[in-house]
Order: structure tokens, then sequence, then C-alpha cells
């Protein structure tokens, strides 16, 4: 009864986005023995579906999971050379369409290594169900596939049974690799960062182009957060909550002066993957002060 329930949940959760992958079983021709990864998301998706131990090099950008820190680091996804990528000697190359500059990108096409970029576009939680099927289905890992899934699915339903809609809710603004030239750059209500605040129980007032955008101190004051989210990167390069409430528009916010500023990791809040949900619960209890 059990395995009955488990292929049905599988079926009714790949309903949509299967029928564009069924090719995908036989797509998987290129040796996959030295993997370099050029996608955080991608990097934390391999280790899920146990794969890692193939990857022998990653962009800076995948730190997650922690094991990560073993590997070769090839730069920036988005600032890589040819000659870093090339030099671990990889026999699959794989990228989720932000790399650069292009002239780099061209020159790894014209390698003669194989480059795999994914179709599904992850950019919310059903989109990342369907980029583990994906990839499952690509490295012939169907079953470890649909058991992520299955996992995830039923971790991220237990998060919104868990919603109380009467509550009212906070503002929150997530400061993102804190401050340079004297703006903020913060995540807007389009970014995914923003998606996840929303199944916590708060809301993002940045209603601003894009995921990321930069913000001057008198209009984030005026935004007056309730709850101020720095990534780690900028709250650790500052050094502690003295020198943040120093940081010009930040003091006088309604978070400040209730004491709501809260360091977050920035791969917890720029994609969808296994571990979202338990994200989700910390920014909940930032949001009902319990942390």
């Amino acid at each position: 009864m059990k395995n009955l329930y488990i292929s049905a949940l599988v079926l009714l959760l790949g309903a949509q986005g299967c029928g564009r992958f069924q090719n995908a079983e036989n797509e998987s021709k290129a040796p996959q023995n030295r993997m370099v990864c050029l996608s955080k998301q991608y990097t934390e998706l391999l280790y899920a579906l146990d794969l890692d131990s193939n990857l022998v090099a990653v962009d800076l950008s995948s730190t997650y999971p922690p094991e990560t820190a073993q590997l070769t680091t090839v730069g920036y996804h988005r600032a890589l050379s040819a000659e870093a990528v090339l030099a671990v000697e990889p026999s699959l190359i794989l990228h989720d369409n932000n790399i650069g500059p292009e002239h780099v990108q061209k020159q790894l096409e014209n390698s003669g290594v194989p480059i795999k970029a994914f179709e599904t576009k992850s950019r919310d939680w059903a989109g990342t169900l369907d980029l583990i099927r994906e990839m499952g289905s690509y490295f012939k890992v169907g079953s470890k596939a649909d058991s992520l899934i299955i996992s995830m699915h039923r971790a991220m339903e237990q998060i919104k049974r868990e919603q109380d809609s009467s509550l009212t809710k906070p503002k929150v603004l997530v400061i993102h690799f804190g401050r340079a030239s004297n703006v903020y750059l913060v995540m807007t209500s389009k970014s995914t960062g923003a998606k996840m605040i929303e199944l916590a129980g708060g809301t993002v007032p940045f209603d601003g182009k894009g995921g990321m955008r930069p913000l001057s101190p008198e209009v984030f004051a005026e935004m007056n957060p309730d709850i101020i989210l720095m990534t780690n990167f900028g709250y650790d390069r500052l050094g502690g909550l003295e020198e943040i409430l120093n940081l010009p528009g930040v003091r006088h916010t309604k978070a400040a002066q209730e004491g709501r500023i809260y360091r977050i990791e920035e791969h917890d809040l720029v994609y969808f993957g296994p571990r979202s949900p338990e994200n989700i619960q910390l920014i909940r209890k930032f949001i009902r002060d319990e942390a």
C-alpha cells in the first residue's frame, strides 16, 4: 500500500513536467567522471542526488554543502576564464545559462568538452522539483530524484499547513552583500527570497525590477522595515550589530529599534532547493521573534 502511495505521489508531482523531458534518458551520452559545475543550485542538487563523487570543480558561488570547500574553484560564474575551467580537464561542464563573459562561454562551447544547461527554469518551488526530475533523468538516477521530490514536497506542504493567515505580515527587507557606493543592494518582491519570506509569513515591500536592486539609505529608512535580514557576507564584513546600526538609514528603523536585525546565509535565499523548507522555518522564527 505504501508503494502505491509513493508511486501515485510521484505521478502527481510529475504530471506537468515529465512530458518535456521524456527523451532525456537517452540524452546523456557524455562521460561524467570529471564534472565542473558553474551553478550554485545545480551544485547543491548534485550532492542531494549523490552525484558529487564525480564533481571536481565548482564556481565561487557554490558554497553549499560545506564539502564544496574541498573542491577546486574556477572563478565566479559571471567572470570566468576558459583556461581555469579547462585546466581541471573536465569531461562535462554544467551551467544554468548564467555564465560569462560571453567570449568565455563561446570558448568553452568550442573546446570540445560536453556542456549541459538543463531546460527547466527553476524560478519557483514547482520549477525546482521539475529541475530535479530532469537532472534525475539525465544522470539516470530517476528513483533517487523521485525520492528527493517526495521528501521536499512533504516538507513544503507542512510549511503551508503551519501558515497563520490571521497574523499581520511584517515588512522584511533583505540587504544583500552589505553596502557599496552608499547604496544598499536589496532583494525585491520578485526575488526568490521574497517568495520564501511570504511563505514564512512576511512581506517584502520593495517592488523594484529583477531579483535585487540598489536602494538608497534614505528610501530604505522611509520603508521602515519591521525586520532586516542581512546576508552573511555583509554582516560578517561589518563585524557585528553595532556597526550595522551605524549604517546610514538603519538605526532609526523599527527593525533596529526593536533589535530585529538578523544574519542569514546568502545561498539560503537566492534559490529553492532541498533545504528551502528548513530555511523558511528559520525565517518564520525571525518573523515570530522566536529566534
